[in-house]
């Protein structure tokens, strides 16, 4: 390092949300730069900062105007210095950071499948004609829409703990979770089963933390290279891209994959209406380093085949 180490006396301060998930997320972070740099805990301090997304929870994410809901006051504490670095999901940032931003480091990515969640069944096959799923993602509902149009499907906002509530309520039947955050949160009491991705592609992004820092901090940026993780990276530059291309964001029906085999990368994509009525897919293979490429190219294809104003 070139730059002074944080100390307990001017401690490295993480932004993050404050849900169970997110404070998990933070402390990943924490405890990686800790180790790489051999640092006491004291030397950090997360802060935790409200976001509009989780202040408003009476209306569908769809509903509420603006992007970023989950990053937009984070950013600003970043942006003022009131923090160092912030830590998000990466299947909730927007593709583009504002202006003194940038988005570069990727922990080791977590499973990426989503989860079927119920107190009854065991997967959604076992769901009778006109069970009810709860889900406030559009990409789920839509995906559900489409395979199976006989199960009605309710909002259902909230953190783990919410949703799971919900369902002993008897509110749904069922719901979704990302299989990554029930295993950051060490929940295996939670009765849960993952979906495969060719049964349920998952979101862009999904189960990858993302560590945002202010452009031309070499002290962040010098601590953040130690910690990240180059295949993932890899995996959501085309990700992302696919996602740019399609100028989507967490509230568009989008799913994306990339996995790296050797020197090989997998991209699927696949984009729906919202009520599930038409369904475009494409899965492609190239190099690693051919990845935002192919990622750029895969949108084209989708938007060209599906036509003006698909979603």
């Amino acid at each position: 390092m070139t730059t002074e180490m944080p100390s307990p006396d001017n401690p490295f301060q993480i932004g993050t949300r404050g849900s169970p998930l997110a404070l998990a997320q933070a402390h990943e972070t924490r405890d990686r730069l800790m180790a790489a740099f051999d640092l006491p805990a004291a030397a950090f301090a997360i802060r935790v900062i409200k976001v509009t997304g989780d202040q408003i929870l009476d209306k569908p994410l769809r509903e509420i105007d603006g992007k970023g809901l989950f990053t937009r006051e984070i950013e600003e504490a970043l942006l003022d210095g009131s923090i160092d670095i912030a830590v998000h999901s990466t299947k909730d940032m927007p593709v583009q950071q504002p202006d003194g931003l940038v988005l570069d480091t990727f922990l080791p990515r977590e499973d990426v499948r989503d989860a079927f969640v119920s107190l009854k069944y065991k997967g959604l096959a076992d769901l009778p004609d006109g069970a009810v799923v709860g889900t406030s993602s559009t990409r789920r509902r839509a995906q559900l829409a489409a395979r199976f149009p006989n199960l009605q499907v309710v909002e259902f906002r909230g953190n783990v703990q919410t949703r799971l509530k919900k369902l002993e309520d008897g509110v749904a039947d069922a719901t979704f979770l990302a299989t990554a955050g029930l295993r950051r949160l060490r929940m295996s009491d939670v009765p849960y089963h993952p979906i495969s991705p060719e049964d349920m592609l998952p979101a862009i992004a999904q189960g990858a933390i993302g560590i945002e820092r202010r452009t031309g901090d070499d002290r962040a940026g010098e601590m953040l290279a130690a910690i990240h993780d180059g295949p993932t990276g890899h995996r959501l530059a085309a990700e992302r891209a696919l996602l740019a291309g399609l100028d989507g964001s967490c509230e568009t029906p989008i799913g994306g994959l990339a996995e790296i085999d050797g020197d090989a990368l997998r991209l699927r994509g696949e984009i729906l209406r919202h009520d599930g009525s038409a369904v475009f897919t494409d899965d492609v293979g190239g190099a690693v380093a051919d990845g935002p490429q192919m990622g750029r190219a895969m949108a084209a294809r989708l938007l060209e085949r599906a036509g003006p104003g698909f979603f």
